[in-house]
């Protein structure tokens, strides 16, 4: 893997309730200098992004029902339109951890099927918040998600107890079909730790530690 093939792994992120203007140009500065695939940011900065990347093979992807999933359905569709309108072409959702672990296996579906359907064909990743599900629980949210139509499984918001685990990035491949993405995310700041994860089925990387991970890429490894 080339320097620059392993940079479009990478959704550069910055999703600190304190990001400023400041803050998110310099994330988007930093993903045009590595060519990253994508910079995920709050909605209300979705347009700023979008603006300072148009022209750029960098996309802008935002977050719906963040960090709890436990909104409203419609405000979730609703919140994925806006995103679009705004200039977003992927969105990270949080699916309903309670009702997953609930086992309302129907509604799961109908929440991710109302984001997937209100995304209008870009591309949709389900959270799972792995930290907080069994084993059988994050298997399950993978086949829900599958059935919902989104193009991703991730397995963390980075707001909950712990990150991204070789062990759930292992379960979330296992459970979703070839076409469709795992995106690790939650505590990755080293290159060493991202290849981990991309050798076990992770192809997006959601971190807020680009410049870094770029920094300490190994060609040999």
């Amino acid at each position: 893997m080339t320097k620059d093939e392993f940079a479009k792994y990478i959704d550069h992120t910055n999703l600190s309730p304190k990001a400023t203007h400041s803050d998110i140009k310099t994330l988007c500065e930093d993903a045009l200098r590595y060519n990253f695939a994508a910079v995920c940011v709050n909605p209300c900065r979705v347009g700023f992004a979008a603006s300072f990347l148009e022209g750029s093979s960098v996309k802008v992807a935002s977050v719906v029902g963040f960090p709890l999933g436990a909104t409203f359905t419609e405000a979730k569709a609703l919140e994925t339109k806006y995103a679009l309108r705004s200039g977003a072409s992927e969105i990270d959702m949080v699916i309903n951890i309670g009702a997953l672990k609930d086992g309302d296996d129907n509604f799961v579906i109908k929440d991710i099927s109302a984001v997937v359907k209100a995304a209008d064909g870009a591309t949709v990743k389900v959270i799972l918040e792995c930290c907080y599900l069994t084993d059988e629980e994050k298997a399950r949210g993978c086949r829900l998600s599958v059935k919902g139509g989104a193009n991703f499984v991730k397995t963390s918001t980075g707001f909950g107890s712990s990150g991204a685990t070789i062990e759930d990035v292992k379960i979330l491949r296992e459970n979703v079909p070839a076409n469709i993405g795992v995106k690790a995310a939650g505590g990755i700041r080293d290159f060493k730790t991202a290849y981990a994860f991309i050798k076990v089925g992770a192809t997006r990387i959601g971190t807020s530690s680009g410049p870094q991970i770029m920094s300490s890429f190994d060609p040999l490894v």
